[in-house]
């Protein structure tokens, strides 16, 4: 079973930097995307970044050039890997509660495709952030 934990979100200023992590555990994929989406209050959840097991990545309009998606593969456990998201430069209307996903036999840009969130199975608890002016 495929468990999602994400952590790292918290309260920052505009201008700042933040970075949200994801410990997906379970997942024997050996083809697999990865992707963050982000949910503000009122508002649909939005694909902002993806990472595939060839190492690829895809961001969203709207933080392309502010944040970096990375992986890091646990080399004792082959079914537990770590998601990351660095954000920079963040925004207020990058507020909102931060989740990760994963599925397989897709590409980075898999989750950034409009709606896709309708199809995912599994969410973790999400993370807030919050960003100030």
């Amino acid at each position: 079973q495929v468990d999602l934990v994400e952590s790292g979100g918290g309260s920052v200023q505009a201008g700042g930097s933040l970075k949200l992590s994801c410990v997906v555990s379970g997942y024997t994929y050996n083809d697999y995307c990865m992707g963050w989406f982000r949910q503000a209050p009122g508002k649909e959840r939005e694909g902002v970044a993806g990472i595939d097991s060839n190492g690829n990545t895809a961001y969203g309009d709207s933080v392309r050039g502010r944040v970096t998606v990375s992986q890091d593969h646990d080399s004792q456990d082959h079914a537990k890997n770590t998601l990351f998201l660095q954000m920079n430069s963040v925004m207020p209307e990058d507020s909102g509660t931060y989740y990760c996903a994963t599925d397989s036999d897709c590409h980075a840009g898999y989750f950034l495709m409009p709606s896709t969130h309708k199809y995912v199975k599994l969410w973790g608890q999400g993370t807030l952030v919050t960003v100030s002016s």
